[in-house]
């Protein structure tokens, strides 16, 4: 992991100070800046979230779909994780914990709101931080990489129709012309501008001269993220200062779900017989969330003064610390994980 991916946590935090300071000492220039709209879209915020998408997208080969067949159990558990059980469990969650439970602890009028934050967030899977974590597990690169090339083909589909489904139960109101443009700028125009990118840089110069590109575009990936934190910050100020504790309540049913899903995952793929070398960035990639592009549809849908947006930010907060606790958990867990297959083998050989 980089300096900026290891502490990412701790520039979360100078991000609210900054963020929060700026907006009490300047509200004009921020107010200013939030008015930069076209057709619900910030201008600002848009050229930001390109600066961190489109080099997350350069590294994935879509040719890797190919090697999906080699991995088809492990495939089928990261799926079935990621588009059936994740956002419907966080949309529980958030209704059980953010509706109900901790309802009177927080603002009426934002209620609707951190739930859809939570939706979003549920509702993508990463792309870009699982390659971290595969690193971390010692996962299969090939499967790491053909799994999140399936993700990213699927989300260019689903993202939206699930989103709608589960803002539609959750009784909040889907404006659909927001949200599919959403999708469009967001995963649409940055996939294939990343692909086009991609297969230029390989046409002219190979392997090494992408990976130099990859080197000189993670730093900038990872600035814009920042840079998008503290507008957002400037903007939820006032709410943070008057309610600090939105933001430890916003993490309990992100935590809940991250440990449910990862360990659900890891469960089936040991269940199927599939190798722990798949089952570990198997369990992080159904856990973690493409944060990236929930806080971009946050801040278009409901606006950068949102509950919604607020939530999303919650679950950069806390990504890297949980990611790699999970992470740790895995490794740990590896005797464990492989003995189920041991004892088969010496069974196998008595009989």
């Amino acid at each position: 992991m980089s300096l900026f991916e290891r502490y990412l946590t701790v520039w979360v935090f100078l991000c609210i100070v900054v963020g929060v300071a700026l907006g009490y000492v300047a509200p004009g220039l921020f107010q200013a800046i939030g008015a930069l709209e076209v057709a619900s879209v910030n201008l600002p915020v848009a050229v930001l979230i390109w600066l961190m998408i489109i080099p997350m997208l350069v590294k994935v080969d879509f040719a890797a779909l190919r090697e999906v067949s080699s991995h088809w159990r492990g495939i089928s558990v990261t799926l079935f994780i990621n588009w059936a059980v994740k956002p419907f469990s966080m949309a529980l969650l958030g209704w059980l914990f953010i509706g109900w439970l901790f309802r009177h602890y927080l603002p009426a009028d934002q209620i609707d709101s951190y739930i859809a934050g939570l939706i979003l967030l549920a509702a993508a899977p990463c792309t870009a931080m699982v390659f971290v974590w595969s690193n971390l597990t010692k996962g299969d690169p090939l499967f790491t990489l053909s799994q999140v090339a399936v993700n990213d083909a699927i989300m260019i589909v689903a993202f939206a129709p699930i989103v709608a489904l589960l803002l539609g139960l959750s009784s909040i109101t889907v404006p659909w012309n927001t949200l599919i443009l959403s999708v469009g700028l967001y995963i649409v125009v940055p996939v294939i501008a990343a692909q086009v990118l991609r297969s230029r840089i390989l046409a002219s110069g190979g392997e090494a001269a992408l990976g130099k590109l990859l080197s000189a575009l993670q730093p900038l990936s990872l600035v814009a993220l920042l840079a998008t934190l503290v507008l957002l910050f400037a903007f939820q100020g006032e709410q943070i200062i008057a309610q600090p504790a939105v933001i430890a309540l916003l993490a309990v049913p992100i935590l809940i779900q991250v440990y449910f899903n990862s360990g659900l995952a890891y469960l089936l793929n040991r269940a199927s017989g599939e190798a722990h070398c798949v089952a570990g960035p198997s369990a992080l990639i159904g856990a973690s969330n493409f944060f990236e592009l929930a806080v971009a549809a946050a801040i278009s849908l409901f606006g950068f003064k949102s509950g919604a947006a607020l939530a999303t930010v919650v679950g950069v907060l806390i990504e890297v610390p949980v990611m790699l606790s999970v992470v740790w958990i895995v490794n740990r867990s590896k005797p464990w994980y492989e003995a189920r297959g041991v004892r088969a083998v010496a069974s196998q050989q008595k009989t």
